[in-house]
């Protein structure tokens, strides 16, 4: 039987939490996964040289999505907290530390964790 590396079970959560994002906020379309297993790729061979960052990928990854997004697409995941003003995405926090969360840097407030953010009922590109 097959047992999973530390390193590979990390880099599993780490898509299964910013996979989790995507579908909660609708775009979560091939094109757009595609960037997430891009990320991943490019991260297992980052935290091959420097294996004391394994407990930063979940927001790497985030970080990496979210960049991608914005070249391609525009801003993700937007604020969900700020319902005046012009849109704007959150922001991971810590940008490379453990348990990272989405953040409102506008209204300073915790959104939610790498991986929980809520549905978005009727949202769509």
């Amino acid at each position: 039987m097959d047992h999973a590396t530390p390193l590979e079970q990390a880099l599993h959560a780490a898509r299964a939490l910013v996979l989790a994002d995507l579908v909660a906020g609708e775009v979560a379309e091939a094109d757009v996964v595609s960037l997430v297993e891009d990320s991943v790729t490019h991260r297992r061979w980052w935290v091959e040289q420097w294996p004391e960052g394994v407990g930063y990928l979940a927001g790497l990854v985030a970080q990496d999505v979210q960049d991608a997004l914005l070249e391609k697409y525009g801003r993700w995941p937007l604020c969900p907290v700020c319902s005046h003003g012009d849109p704007h995405a959150l922001d991971v926090e810590p940008e490379l530390g453990p348990d990272p969360h989405w953040v409102c840097a506008k209204a300073g407030v915790k959104v939610a964790a790498v991986g929980g953010l809520a549905p978005v009922f009727g949202a769509g590109r």
